[in-house]
């Protein structure tokens, strides 16, 4: 669903769009390329500075955070991008109450990395239960 323009406090230009994701696993790559196209529209449209480190490292929290919804909550998964300022804020509710906890680092682990990942690059990160599941924002430097 394409998202609107609002009006932040303070007169900053806020802008936003979201998707539910349902189905088999293919929402992730649905969902990197909303992140592209709304990122591309920001950036022509508005005239935004969005850098391609930020584009990618958008891409890679929305994937990382998308496939743990798919993985450990059953039904659909909320998607929504919003940009204020000089940040974009992604953010993914899914139906799982269970807050995620990053593990311990273990060299010799295969896999199960997508927090920590997440984590490193974010400029934050804040996990909250929701009346029906959980809703984690992630917010990134444009």
């Amino acid at each position: 669903m394409p998202g609107g323009e609002g009006d932040a406090t303070g007169g900053i230009a806020v802008l936003e769009t979201a998707a539910a994701l349902e189905g088999d696993f293919s929402c992730i790559a649905q969902a990197r390329d909303l992140v592209a196209d709304f990122l591309s529209r920001v950036r022509a449209d508005h005239g935004l500075q969005v850098s391609a480190r930020a584009m990618d490292v958008t891409q890679l929290v929305v994937s990382e955070l998308v496939t743990n919804a798919r993985k450990y909550a059953p039904g659909p998964a909320m998607l929504e991008l919003r940009v204020a300022g000089a940040t974009v804020e992604v953010t993914v509710w899914d139906s799982d109450p269970s807050l995620p906890v990053a593990r311990a680092a273990e060299p010799g682990r295969v896999g199960q990395h997508g927090l920590e990942i997440v984590m490193a690059v974010a400029h934050s990160f804040e996990a909250h239960r929701e009346p029906v599941g959980k809703r984690i924002t992630v917010s990134i430097a444009l």
